[in-house]
């Protein structure tokens, strides 16, 4: 089966996911103005999934390319990556886990309802408040994966304005 741009972006992201695992997972120590490296790194290979996962449907409508395996695969690219950041978030406690268990049940609760209406054979699109959602989330894991704070910390820790906004922001 040959790809077309925006099915090859929305592989890309796929492949990213296993990649940001690893890098939370490497023993890189490091900092950078206060900022760990390894954070830094997630981030940019989040931030490189987030542009593809944009870029990709612009590109699929823009160029008349939407397929069946692109309504397919980008949503759950999507979620995958999304998903992978909650856990590895969670598990180095710069989030709760009740964050993560709130979104995951989200997700699948969409998910579940798309498919139901699948079977019927509707299809759900994605409207412009699911859009935003995911705009917002990817916004808010990037910028709690440099948070040096703990999770809140802007409620009861005197932060500089810097440290709370992005503590403020991380945390919502």
């Amino acid at each position: 089966m040959k790809l077309n741009l925006p099915n090859k972006l929305t592989v890309f992201r796929m492949i990213l996911v296993p990649i940001f695992v690893l890098i939370a997972y490497l023993p890189i120590e490091n900092y950078v103005l206060g900022f760990s490296v390894k954070f830094l790194l997630l981030d940019l290979v989040f931030i490189i999934a987030s542009i593809t996962d944009q870029l990709d449907g612009y590109i699929a409508r823009k160029t008349n390319q939407v397929t069946t395996f692109g309504k397919f695969l980008d949503p759950i690219a999507d979620k995958i990556l999304v998903l992978s950041a909650l856990v590895i978030m969670s598990d180095f406690k710069l989030i709760p886990a009740w964050v993560s268990v709130i979104i995951l049940s989200r997700e699948f609760l969409v998910s579940g309802f798309r498919l139901v209406a699948a079977e019927k054979g509707e299809v759900i699109a994605a409207s412009i408040w699911g859009k935003l959602k995911t705009i917002t989330q990817m916004m808010a894991i990037v910028i709690a994966l440099i948070d040096i704070n703990s999770y809140g910390a802007f409620i009861n820790t005197p932060l500089s304005t810097y440290y709370f906004i992005i503590n403020l922001i991380g945390t919502s």
